[in-house]
């Protein structure tokens, strides 16, 4: 077995393992969903886009790691890594829009919860 061959297939265990992601945690998230609307609990429909978005994210992020590995790592070309690059970007985009559509707002913007009350008075 040579370098380039054991980067490839490192590479393609962690695509996989993306996609193994996003199939279970989809069919986890749509279980759960659907006991929540057989015991008719509030909040079901929010929950359930909470849980898919943190799957896909999730699998998102093993997808990026293994094309990095796959292009960097093996005989770097600049085709190759423009490729990459136009490939992270717009994963990252779609990070990024999930994040927001999650949490309401961006990933580095501070959360309002995490603030200790005012002890002002």
């Amino acid at each position: 077995m040579d370098y380039n061959h054991v980067i490839e297939k490192t590479g393609e265990v962690i695509d996989a393992a993306g996609v193994i992601v996003i199939v279970i945690g989809s069919a986890v998230a749509t279980c759960a969903a659907a006991v929540r609307l057989a015991r008719h609990e509030t909040g079901s429909y929010r929950r359930f886009r909470q849980q898919l978005g943190q799957t896909i994210l999730l699998g998102l992020e093993l997808l990026v790691a293994a094309d990095i590995v796959r292009t960097v790592a093996a005989e770097p070309t600049f085709a190759s890594v423009g490729v990459l690059g136009l490939i992270v970007l717009i994963r990252t985009f779609l990070s990024f829009s999930l994040e927001v559509e999650l949490t309401g707002r961006w990933p580095w913007q501070q959360d309002d919860t995490a603030k200790p009350p005012d002890q002002s008075a």
